[in-house]
């Protein structure tokens, strides 16, 4: 039901830093877990980072430390704020929106409780 469109991606040297947004629209209420991905050519799809209607953020051990992950909830747009950017971190982004999870449902990984909704990706790419 939520539509999502990214924006930010763009081209840095290593040691750089991007801020990703999602804008959410068709958004009806209740909670949802907001997450971030990420898919390079040949690569599996990895989970960045989630952050749940409380607040709470996970983070996979390549990002730690070096990627925010934030959402303004007046204007239903997620951010990732990504820092110290390595060239390993290229990849096309994504951000998803997973309804409806329980208290253990947002961790990066976790696999979707209800119907996932996908934005429509933007790239980065980093240089060395």
């Amino acid at each position: 039901q939520v539509t999502l469109v990214e924006s930010g991606g763009g081209s840095v040297q290593a040691g750089g830093s991007l801020r990703l947004s999602c804008v959410a629209s068709g958004y009806s209420g209740g909670t949802y877990c907001m997450r971030w991905f990420r898919q390079a050519p040949g690569k599996e799809r990895e989970g960045v980072a989630a952050i749940d209607s409380d607040g709470i953020t996970d983070y996979a051990a390549s990002v730690k430390g070096r990627f925010t992950i934030s959402e303004d909830k007046a204007n239903n747009t997620l951010f990732l704020q990504m820092d110290s950017l390595k060239p390993e971190d290229t990849s096309m982004y994504y951000c998803a929106a997973d309804p409806d999870p329980g208290p253990y449902d947002c961790y990066v990984g976790s696999p979707p409780v209800g119907d996932r909704s996908w934005g429509q990706g933007t790239q980065v790419t980093v240089s060395s």
